[in-house]
């Protein structure tokens, strides 16, 4: 069997490597190229990473879904704070499909939908998930102070 703290910082620190990538991409305005639906999506990749750590350190030994919201769902029976991320959990799962496949969108590509405020709302809710988590990890002793 897996360590269960070993496989959520696993999980955290991959979370956090996409975190870094989008605080460069939301600095530098990597997505003024029309690349704003891979930012989308990697917020949501971020947030399902930061979410299966905290339930790895629950001692979950496998997590199959990638809805952050059913995540929150199941978090939030052992932790009652992680009912305050709800909305912004629900928000990012409406980025894993469409932010990627042509035929999400009625016609035309997906980084056509996607602008720089669906990022920065996105890049805001991660932050949100991801205060969280890491809020949760640290008082389960995953994370070091």
């Amino acid at each position: 069997m897996k360590n269960s703290h070993q496989e959520a910082r696993r999980w955290f620190f991959e979370a956090q490597n996409d975190l870094g990538f989008l605080k460069v991409f939301f600095e530098e305005r990597l997505g003024e190229g029309g690349h704003f639906n891979i930012g989308c999506f990697i917020a949501q990749q971020a947030g399902e990473k930061a979410l299966k750590a905290c339930l790895y350190a629950l001692g979950e030994r496998v997590v199959l879904t990638h809805s952050l919201r059913t995540m929150v769902e199941k978090l939030v029976v052992s932790e009652p704070t992680f009912g305050t991320i709800h909305h912004e959990a629900a928000r990012l799962d409406r980025l894993y499909i469409p932010t990627r496949y042509p035929n999400g969108w009625p016609d035309g590509s997906p980084y056509q939908y996607y602008t720089d405020h669906d990022f920065e709302e996105a890049y805001e809710q991660l932050k949100a998930v991801f205060g969280v988590c890491e809020a949760f990890l640290r008082e389960k002793r995953v994370l070091a102070d």
